[in-house]
């Protein structure tokens, strides 16, 4: 494989691994976020401030846990997920999900009183006033999942953990770059690093714009 074959390969894998984290994440974040918006209960402030702390989790840690889970000896050892792209797509989504809860409820409170309330008043179900509740707030959740993979493809302890940074297989960028640094060979580092930075800080700067928008 030569050299640029191989940057084009990890970048790729990378984008599809870190893609297919959010989308999951996305699936349970938002039903998550419109629980704690629009139900109260007892605890509800309990499990926002969990998950606003869990925010900052070292990913090492979270490696660790997936990784006795997934090991051959491991509850889901059967799966034989372990030192595969979907491992790391799994620990990454659960990695940014306190992330992205945190961004959509602290989003859609703003438009809760103006939006929610108006459709519950004019007879609408719960189910349909969170659906009007989430096409008011599309900008909002487009900005949530741009942060969260933008946190999910910097991430570096999951992948390495449970991914093993296989190469053709399970390498992305964050794990490419330490080898290679490792290795010496600054040259690869350095042009994977340089569109790392690219991309990041495009989704940067859009994340910017719906933010100003907002």
């Amino acid at each position: 494989m030569n050299f640029l074959d191989e940057v084009i390969q990890i970048v790729f894998r990378s984008l599809m691994v870190s893609g297919l984290a959010t989308i999951l994440a996305t699936l349970w974040s938002i039903p998550i976020s419109l629980f704690l918006l629009t139900t109260d209960f007892k605890y509800r402030g309990i499990v926002q401030d969990i998950f606003n702390s869990l925010v900052s989790i070292p990913t090492v840690v979270l490696g660790l846990f997936l990784y006795i889970l997934l090991s051959r000896f491991g509850p889901l050892g059967f799966l034989g997920l372990l030192y595969t792209p979907i491992a790391i797509s799994i620990g990454q989504a659960i990695l940014i999900t306190p992330l992205m809860v945190s961004v959509i409820t602290t989003s859609l409170r703003r438009l809760k009183g103006g939006v929610w309330e108006t459709a519950i008043s004019l007879g609408a179900t719960r189910l349909q006033a969170s659906i009007v509740l989430l096409d008011e707030g599309l900008a909002q959740l487009v900005r949530s999942m741009l942060i969260g993979f933008n946190r999910a493809i910097g991430e570096l302890g999951v992948a390495l953990m449970v991914g093993g940074n296989i190469r053709g297989f399970t390498r992305v960028m964050t794990t490419a770059i330490a080898l290679e640094v490792t290795r010496g060979n600054f040259e690869l580092a350095l042009n994977l690093g340089a569109i790392f930075l690219i991309i990041t800080g495009t989704l940067t700067v859009v994340v910017r714009i719906l933010g100003v928008r907002e």
